[in-house]
């Protein structure tokens, strides 16, 4: 009879230890999945368009810069009608295309962040680029009176975020893929 009962007994332990392997493993599969697309579907491109964003506006900014480096915008002396026409150019071909595609990754996968609620960042990023595109309209009618966003980008705070999320999953990624990943 004590055979039985403990010939039971292990049986359940085994079944048990099996079965929370098994829930663990589950688990830890789901959580790598979601990892991989935070990575693939959002930080990974939203860390690409800031990547390439910054550095296309330095190479605006080294064609176009003025004799003491400076942006035309931030000067007392007013952009001429060649900086002005110069930079509606970039900023419907590059920089506006750009930052919709990053608006874009926000709306379409605010699911994937890793914070509880929307960053205030990321709306001022889609404020941003809402600003921008009444610019670009205006400029299509042919007024060409205003040239900004009426809301600032925010290119250094997105760009650390980017950065900081990406590297902080690709973390995670290894971790979870058992493997050592040195930062």
């Amino acid at each position: 009879m004590v055979a039985v009962v403990v010939t039971i007994g292990l049986a359940f332990a085994g079944y048990v230890v099996t079965y929370l392997n098994g829930l663990r493993l589950s688990q830890r599969h789901e959580r790598l999945a979601h990892v991989n697309r935070q990575i693939g579907d959002f930080y990974g491109p939203l860390f690409a368009l800031t990547e390439a964003n910054s550095r296309i506006f330095g190479a605006f900014m080294e064609r176009n810069a003025r004799p003491d480096g400076r942006s035309p915008f931030v000067r007392e002396t007013p952009p001429t009608e060649e900086e002005l026409t110069e930079w509606r150019l970039w900023v419907t071909t590059v920089f506006l295309p750009n930052i919709r595609a990053m608006r874009d990754l926000v709306i379409k996968h605010a699911d994937l962040l890793t914070e509880p609620e929307m960053p205030p960042l990321l709306l001022h990023l889609c404020a941003h680029v809402s600003g921008y595109e009444i610019t670009a309209a205006r400029w299509t009618q042919g007024s060409y009176d205003q040239h900004l966003s009426v809301v600032s980008f925010p290119s250094e705070e997105i760009a650390t975020d980017a950065r900081k999320g990406f590297a902080q999953l690709k973390r995670e990624q290894a971790r979870l893929l058992g493997q050592r990943h040195d930062s």
